[in-house]
């Protein structure tokens, strides 16, 4: 069965919905004051996203439409929430809106280059790495599957962060147009 133009729309809007929301969450997330109110925007967004698709006329240009879209979707939210008191006004949120798109591609960057430098780490320090910081991971127990006290694993991890810190500063300066 060959797809549809209507799945091969869905497909592509997947991708580029799913390569863009953390930048997209965290730019609204910057935005709304809680959680719970930028999960509420965050639903509109990929509603309005998927029903105006037509009108992206490159993918490349996903990025930038899409936090279009998200600040005027910010904007209405805050229309709605205009007596709350803990809402910041338009001048505010075009102010921090701004800001949050230009770290946007900051933080692409940082993380570009973290990603870098962890392929560089060698094998047994990457694993430990991706250990410590997977969900609900417990230095105590790690140590104890490994056969090291909590505190040389701590170190061990120090060391490591350290040395991600001045591997992705190296990255980012080299990646810096002079």
């Amino acid at each position: 069965m060959m797809p549809t133009s209507d799945n091969l729309r869905h497909d592509q809007f997947l991708r580029l919905y799913s390569e863009h929301e953390p930048a997209l969450r965290g730019f609204v997330r910057s935005l709304v004051p809680t959680r719970d109110d930028a999960r509420d925007v965050m639903q509109e967004i990929a509603v309005v996203l998927w029903r105006k698709l037509d009108d992206l006329s490159k993918t490349s240009d996903f990025r930038p439409w899409a936090f279009a879209v998200a600040r005027f979707e910010v904007l209405a939210w805050r229309r709605d929430k205009a007596r709350d008191r803990h809402v910041f006004g338009e001048e505010a949120i075009a102010l921090l809106s701004d800001q949050a798109e230009q770290m946007g591609g900051r933080l692409d960057a940082q993380q570009d280059a973290l990603e870098e430098c962890l392929q560089k780490l060698p094998a047994e320090q990457r694993v430990l790495v991706n250990a410590a910081y997977l969900s609900g991971a417990r230095i105590d127990d790690l140590a104890q599957k490994s056969g090291r006290s909590a505190m040389s694993l701590y170190k061990a991890l120090h060391r490591i962060r350290l040395a991600l810190v001045d591997c992705t500063r190296g990255v980012l300066a080299r990646e810096v147009p002079s």
